[in-house]
């Protein structure tokens, strides 16, 4: 089979798996971060739920703001050149690549993700400065050996890596798989590299109930979690001040303030010894 070919064999295989009859993570937070890459079942959840808890769209936006500020401050402050992104989501304004090749156009970025959705925009992420390199691995969180052996191909093990997972542990049902799953990928990091987690919190009434709507959608189940078990995805590594914190409050930019400060997901950023 010629490569066209290929090409479009395979295009239509993921196609294929794309389920526009349920909700979709991904494109549920691409609603409520303003993009258009979503359909009307999520549009349709996503409104449900700003009814219970407005406060989500609030938790989707400073998030998306909390990468942007971790990985400039990785950038400037840590020297890090390479980023494996895990659970991309879909592409909208700042990604971590964009980002980082801003600050330095040298830059090198793996982003990994094994949902179709992702996988058909993968072309709008694989983009970079001629001196960086950006990739897209279509790969399983929860086969962290193959994540990181295939990340070997576009990033040096022998230098830093800061790995950033936002917004994805909470689809793993039990917490210590989910801090298994983070030992064993940062267990294969060289000294000096970084973690970036933030993930939902089960710290009001409002979150709590969001997710069990969301979760009662037929969509893959995202469990919130208590301030602590976010913290203990930091077990054994040094945190960057202020620590574990309230997504706004992480180093937030001049011009910010308290009053943007409460919303119900946390966030660290922290550096292997």
């Amino acid at each position: 089979m010629s490569d066209i070919h290929s090409q479009v064999a395979a295009s239509a295989e993921i196609r294929a798996r794309i389920d526009t009859t349920t909700p979709h993570s991904a494109r549920f937070w691409n609603y409520f971060v303003g993009g258009k890459d979503n359909y009307e079942v999520d549009r349709e959840i996503g409104d449900q739920i700003k009814e219970i808890f407005p406060g989500l769209v609030d938790v989707a936006v400073t998030s998306r703001l909390f990468l942007g500020r971790a990985v400039r401050h990785l950038v400037r402050e840590e020297g890090i050149r390479q980023f494996l992104d895990i659970g991309t989501g879909l592409p909208t304004a700042d990604n971590t690549h964009e980002v980082a090749q801003r600050e330095a156009p040298d830059a090198r970025i793996v982003y990994v993700d094994n949902d179709p959705i992702v996988l058909t925009h993968a072309g709008a992420l694989l983009t970079s400065t001629p001196e960086g390199r950006t990739t897209y691995l279509d790969a399983d969180l929860y086969a962290p050996d193959t994540v990181l052996e295939a990340a070997a191909g576009t990033l040096d093990f022998s230098q830093p890596i800061a790995l950033i997972i936002l917004n994805t542990l909470g689809h793993v049902a039990d917490y210590d798989q989910a801090r298994d799953l983070v030992r064993s990928l940062v267990a294969g990091l060289p000294s000096g590299s970084h973690l970036v987690i933030s993930d939902s919190t089960a710290t009001s009434e409002g979150m709590i109930a969001a997710s069990n709507a969301y979760n009662a959608s037929g969509a893959t189940p995202y469990y919130v979690r208590s301030v602590e078990e976010i913290a203990g995805f930091f077990d054994g590594l040094d945190l960057v001040a202020p620590g574990v914190t309230q997504v706004p409050s992480w180093r937030p930019d001049p011009g910010t303030g308290p009053a943007d400060a409460s919303v119900d997901a946390y966030c660290g950023v922290a550096r292997k010894p």
